[in-house]
């Protein structure tokens, strides 16, 4: 396919196309549970209905073909970015309403396909509009952006609907006015990216629908399949976040359940500080280095030191739980935890990168990142059962024991640098 050179620089779209791209998940995903926690909804019903909030992420690779090939990926942004303001607008409103937890959980189960044909289009663009050289130069850019948008999410509304508790001494009107304001930024988001995504595809503007090339589901799907130790490959997406995705439900209701009932007794703010703030930081530093080091030594050198950092601080949260130590304490230990799974992800990513090639990539990282979001969902959903089962203690140690079978995938899989 031929690709219409761009005369913008990609600093001016790439940014914020990747903090509208983080913006929606980290609200879907993990805002989602301090806001039903706040507002009275139990572990068990927080972790299974947000775990299934990822499924569209899952699904995904059985409309990414049409959007790969249908119109063009600078449309699809466009039009998701106002439909994924209209969602946070609804969300915002139903806080007010007797019957929000139904009404809300739709509004994000529609933002969460929406988000998720957002990333298919974003991605997209990305692979179509940059050549080889700026795509290795901006991956970290655009990773540090999309943990930008998560410090948004999980860092400043959390803390804004923590103020808004005090100064309002209302729980659903705090969260309606944070959440309504992710609304508007959505808004500033659309308008700049209509006016500034450079048209990088090699459709005409008003007629793509006329030459644009179209492609089944079957030759993409099976051409993925058919890919060098496809088994270990899928083994390995799966298996790699096991553990974070039993930890990731029930990290922040562990922060905020009150000390007797075995947690932390940490307030909303304190909560949007340590885990969303300093924490994505440390997420943030540790993506950076990660990259730094996988570009410096390979990610063949890199990935076994870069896996046991993103497990072994999992042990932290066994720490907490016996412990229980104070906020401050609890802050660096949160702040460690990410650091390292910074590190992790990152090598994990630049995987998925390598293995995304030829005619269909854009579909291949779709697909990849669909078994990704599988893997996290489903021990999402059993999360919430099994700590109220067996308690804090002994979740956080089943959480260590889970990372195992993703550290001996790591025999595997096929690294082609």
């Amino acid at each position: 396919m031929k690709i219409k050179k761009t005369s913008r620089s990609p600093w001016t779209f790439i940014p914020t196309l990747y903090f509208a791209e983080g913006v929606p998940y980290v609200i879907i995903n993990t805002v989602s549970v301090i806001f039903y926690k706040k507002m009275g909804i139990d572990n068990t019903q927080i972790a299974l209905w947000t775990s299934l909030l990822y499924l569209p992420w899952v699904i995904k690779m059985f409309w990414s073909p049409f959007v790969d090939t249908y119109s063009t990926k600078r449309n699809w942004i466009i039009y998701t970015q106002v439909a994924m303001m209209c969602c946070l607008s609804l969300v915002a409103l139903s806080f007010q309403l007797p019957n929000f937890f139904l009404l809300s959980l739709l509004s994000l189960t529609v933002g969460a396909f929406i988000s998720a044909t957002h990333d298919i289009a974003a991605d997209g663009f990305y692979l179509l509009a940059l050549t080889k050289e700026q795509q290795a130069f901006f991956v970290g850019i655009r990773s540090f952006f999309y943990r930008l948008a998560m410090i948004f999410g999980s860092g400043l509304l959390v803390v804004l609907a923590g103020q808004l508790e005090v100064v309002v001494q209302s729980i659903s009107l705090s969260w309606t006015i944070a959440i309504g304001s992710s609304a508007l930024i959505f808004a500033m988001l659309f308008a700049f990216h209509w006016l500034i995504l450079p048209f990088a595809e090699g459709y005409p503007e008003l007629q793509p629908k006329s030459v644009t090339k179209r492609i089944s589901f079957l030759p993409v799907i099976t051409s993925y399949f058919r890919q060098q130790k496809i088994g270990a490959i899928l083994a390995f997406i799966l298996l790699f976040r096991l553990g974070e995705a039993m930890l990731g439900k029930i990290a922040s209701p562990f922060l905020l359940d009150k000390r007797e009932l075995g947690g932390l007794g940490m307030s909303t703010t304190d909560v949007g500080l340590a885990y969303g703030t300093l924490g994505i930081i440390s997420l943030i530093m540790g993506g950076i280095f990660g990259g730094f080091l996988i570009a410096k030594y390979g990610l063949r050198k890199c990935i076994w030191p870069m896996a046991l950092a993103v497990h072994l601080p999992n042990l932290f949260y066994v720490y907490m739980a016996y412990m229980q130590p104070p906020k401050e304490f609890a802050y660096l230990l949160v702040s460690l935890d990410q650091l390292g799974y910074g590190l992790g992800f990152t090598a994990f990513s630049v995987y998925l990168m390598y293995i995304a090639t030829g005619e269909y990539k854009t579909s291949h990282f779709a697909i990849s990142t669909g078994f990704m979001a599988l893997g996290m969902m489903f021990p999402g959903l059993i999360s919430g059962y099994v700590q109220q089962a067996v308690g804090y203690p002994i979740f956080f140690i089943l959480v260590c024991l889970l990372t195992i079978p993703g550290m001996v995938t790591l025999f595997f899989i096929p690294i082609n640098e």
